[in-house]
């Protein structure tokens, strides 16, 4: 086997088992020779892979959001543009990748959290079975939650799979989500600034 049992997935090895034996039976059925070179190891990195890409469930947002610092600062809007994301659509299983903005205004006097804690924010939502439209709300009201905000925007843009490789096929066909809160919703000059930003 070439690739390592999961860390989670240790001592757990019926689990694992029914997994490997699972995606043997699914190639056998497809007609693939399950025992052949190129795929004899398939169904163990594929669930190598699945664990690796859906570690965002071990994540502990709260934790990431609580290392803040004090620094002075007016009512700036505090931007993180062109993170890059990996993800996998519930429905399908299948990858959508893409980039997002993240953003917030801290409230007057409140603690700010490192530009690389947005990033990690939105990875933690990503790297998982999910969709685009829950990591987008599920980053703001992170934010929000976490933070002392006037409010939180999040924009992501992604290329699916489940698009671009079957059904419609559609390759190329790029998703925007929004979610905004606070001063980016309810004003819209905040709200042009960040959209103008973000793109």
């Amino acid at each position: 086997m070439t690739d390592r049992v999961p860390s989670d997935l240790q001592g757990r090895s019926d689990a694992y088992d029914s997994f490997r034996h699972g995606l043997r039976a699914v190639l056998a059925t497809r007609g693939v020779d399950p025992d052949a070179d190129a795929v004899r190891d398939t169904p163990a990195r594929w669930v190598s892979a699945l664990w690796e890409m859906t570690q965002g469930y071990s994540a502990d947002v709260p934790a990431i959001l609580s290392r803040t610092f004090s620094m002075p600062h007016e009512d700036e809007m505090i931007v993180l543009c062109a993170i890059p994301f990996v993800s996998l659509c519930a429905h399908h299983i299948l990858p959508f990748s893409g980039h997002g903005a993240v953003a917030y205004i801290p409230a007057p006097g409140a603690r700010l959290v490192g530009l690389s804690k947005l990033a990690r924010v939105l990875h933690a939502y990503a790297r998982r079975l999910t969709s685009q439209e829950e990591i987008t709300s599920q980053v703001t009201t992170a934010l929000d939650e976490h933070l002392d905000t006037l409010g939180a925007a999040c924009v992501l843009v992604a290329t699916h799979g489940c698009v671009a490789h079957r059904g419609i096929t559609a390759p190329g066909a790029e998703m925007v989500t929004s979610s905004l809160t606070g001063a980016f919703r309810a004003n819209p000059d905040t709200r042009a600034e960040f959209m103008s930003l973000a793109r």
